[in-house]
């Protein structure tokens, strides 16, 4: 099957996944990178932080118009990991890679798990929004997604259900914005690399990513918040399994 095919397959998951969870692109984007078309981990990171950013920014427009996003509790996140996410993006490359995975999988697995952990009972209006944990919870989910390589929506979605008590569609709107601010912010760490992107591959990949997120933002109207919390949660089992033995294979 040739590379073409490929990354538009790929790139439509990707962006459905994002348009209608909210997240889950960077963790479905890395693996099909590294093991469907041969980029190399380091390259997978920085291809797919150009990609989500272009889908999520996309996605994000999808559910501002339809009243889905938070937007003073996703500046607030956002502009907490910015710094962060700079800076562990600079230190990632200092790490070995089956570090990198590894640890990949386990917050994966983690997030996933709380996920399917019964969400409080939604009182039909927007929840009172507390700047200290949106602040620290956004900081440290900024380090993640630049030491990860990852947007970060997997972690910011339970992140917002948990933490703020969103309910699961504001929690997948406003999750878009922080995706976007920090992997603009990663991305700014990354420019030799970004400089010898596969662009090729990287921008069918994108395209066919884009309108997937279209298609998700019409899927998650018509699916209840618990049937795609628990989508989500075993998409990144899933995944989290496969990286897990990749990583400790020798």
């Amino acid at each position: 099957m040739s590379a073409l095919i490929l990354a538009l397959a790929a790139g439509a998951v990707v962006g459905l996944a994002l348009g209608a969870l909210g997240g889950g692109g960077s963790v479905l984007a890395v693996p099909a990178l590294i093991y469907l078309l041969g980029f190399t981990p380091a390259a997978a990171t920085t291809a797919s932080l150009i990609i989500v950013t272009a889908t999520s920014f996309t996605a994000l427009c999808a559910h501002a118009r339809t009243g889905h996003v938070r937007w003073k509790a996703g500046a607030l996140f956002a502009a907490a990991g910015i710094l962060p996410a700079a800076a562990a993006g600079a230190a990632a490359s200092r790490l070995p890679q089956p570090i990198l995975t590894t640890a990949f999988a386990v917050v994966a697995a983690l997030a996933a798990v709380r996920m399917l952990r019964p969400g409080r009972p939604s009182t039909g209006h927007p929840p009172t929004v507390r700047p200290a944990a949106a602040a620290g919870t956004g900081a440290g989910l900024g380090a993640l997604t630049g030491l990860l390589g990852v947007g970060g929506g997997f972690l910011v979605v339970p992140a917002l259900v948990t933490v703020l008590a969103f309910e699961m569609q504001a929690a997948v709107g406003t999750s878009l914005l922080v995706i976007s601010v920090n992997s603009l912010a990663s991305l700014a760490t990354r420019g030799a690399t970004t400089a010898g992107a596969d662009w090729p591959v990287i921008a069918p990949f994108t395209g066919a990513a884009i309108l997937g997120a279209w298609d998700g933002k019409r899927l998650a109207a018509k699916v209840s918040g618990t049937l795609l919390r628990r989508v989500f949660a075993a998409v990144l089992l899933a995944v989290a399994a496969w990286m897990l033995v990749d990583a400790l294979t020798p």
